[in-house]
């Protein structure tokens, strides 16, 4: 091979490199902000300088593209789950259910990365869309990052409450917690509609304390009271 037609081809390939990650970037602002199925192929490549042929060159299509996206959202939100197990499995249930809320709460809350664009930004936008209007890629999403929390969660509630994972109080108990995280995530209406609301790192964290305080107190009335199936 002469120098001058392996420089060419050296050309292309880097040009080809550059352009997949255009369009990845493209791409994540895009579907962050509008969701899959309102975002548009011609919106992508128009952001990211390129031809609308390319995203089936690179990615096989619209779906293919947003696979990869949902991808680096899901490499991204695996540090967060591993974030939420505690250490030392050791410890006893109530601290690790105590270390899954204060991990998971502030992330929740963080503002200035949802606001700003962070990675953490685009990810929540992402999956609030998912949510919203699932796509073909959403059990995939649940598979790689819902049900891994699900299970860490269920084994700490069953051992709170001296059953099994199988047990629907327990499944109900993921669910009371998960909602009153999922709370505290930024929402100007609830800011405005009720006084205190937490936005300072001091009171996120003193939320984070509560809704631990509130639930073990709770599981522990279900464990006394409530029998499995009632």
């Amino acid at each position: 091979m002469t120098a001058p037609r392996y420089a060419h081809r050296h050309r292309a390939a880097t040009s080809d490199v550059a352009t997949r990650e255009r369009l990845i970037d493209a791409a994540t602002e895009q579907f962050a902000e509008f969701g899959f199925r309102r975002t548009s192929v011609r919106d992508i490549c128009r952001a990211a300088g390129a031809n609308v042929a390319a995203v089936n060159y690179h990615f096989d299509g619209k779906l293919g593209l947003y696979k990869e996206v949902v991808s680096r959202a899901i490499q991204a939100m695996r540090e967060t789950t591993r974030a939420l197990i505690v250490p030392d499995p050791a410890l006893p249930a109530d601290e690790r259910l105590r270390h899954y809320v204060r991990a998971y709460v502030p992330l929740i809350a963080a503002r200035e990365a949802q606001v700003q664009g962070g990675r953490a930004g685009w990810i929540h936008k992402l999956m609030r869309h998912e949510s919203a209007e699932p796509t073909p890629l959403a059990p995939w999403i649940a598979d790689e990052v819902v049900k891994p929390r699900v299970r860490h969660l269920s084994r700490i509630l069953a051992e709170l409450l001296g059953t099994t994972d199988d047990d629907p109080r327990v499944a109900r108990c993921v669910i009371s917690i998960e909602a009153q995280c999922l709370s505290y995530a930024p929402n100007k209406f609830r800011e405005c509609a009720l006084q205190g609301w937490p936005t300072t790192t001091t009171q996120i964290a003193a939320a984070a304390e509560h809704i631990a305080d509130f639930s073990l107190a709770g599981i522990r009335q279900i464990a006394t009271e409530h029998q499995p199936g009632a």
